[in-house]
């Protein structure tokens, strides 16, 4: 779904549209999934991702279907993704937006609201779209991204501090209200 700065629905392009040197401003999402210790799962991407393949990043992110809830498409995705089943997903950063341009020259332009997923169940990645999981201590993982001791992908970078503010323990962010997404966001 493409997408104006002030969130409102300008229309639909296929994905392979709009991941390019003029990419433009599309709906899409990021998910931080985390399991009853706090640890964040990581995902690589899989080596053949058009955008920064073989990149670490956060668990999950993608781009909802037309018409349907980001919430619901955060779950499709890590079921699709991570083999994972998640019963909810707990908007976050409602407004995250980020542009970031690879050494090649494709961008990534999204308006990308964040989530929280809780699990208690093993990984069974989609070679198709990640290389590798890692589960790590959210604070381990925070000071290294925050320090820039961890190689991660330009959005993860810029969420985690906006995250970090939320507070020291993952498990206790208080979600944010709906009616704090982006206009073509909301329900």
């Amino acid at each position: 779904m493409l997408v104006d700065r002030a969130g409102r629905a300008l229309g639909t392009a296929p994905k392979t549209s709009v991941h390019g040197r003029e990419t433009p401003l599309h709906l899409a999402f990021s998910s931080y999934v985390f399991d009853g210790e706090g640890r964040v799962l990581l995902t690589k991407r899989a080596d053949h991702k058009i955008t920064w393949p073989g990149v670490w990043t956060n668990s999950c992110c993608g781009h909802p279907m037309p018409g349907e809830a980001l919430d619901h498409a955060v779950v499709r995705r890590l079921s699709y993704e991570l083999g994972l089943v998640a019963e909810r997903a707990d908007l976050l950063l409602p407004d995250f937006s980020y542009r970031a341009v690879m050494a090649n020259g494709i961008v990534e332009h999204e308006l990308c609201p964040v989530y929280r997923v809780l699990v208690d169940a093993p990984v069974a990645p989609n070679p198709d779209e990640v290389g590798e999981t890692w589960w790590m201590p959210w604070k381990e993982f925070a000071d290294a991204a925050r320090n820039g001791l961890l190689a991660i992908s330009p959005w993860c970078r810029e969420q985690v501090p906006l995250l970090i503010e939320l507070g020291s323990d993952p498990l206790t962010w208080a979600p944010a209200s709906l009616d704090e997404l982006p206009p073509a966001a909301r329900p």
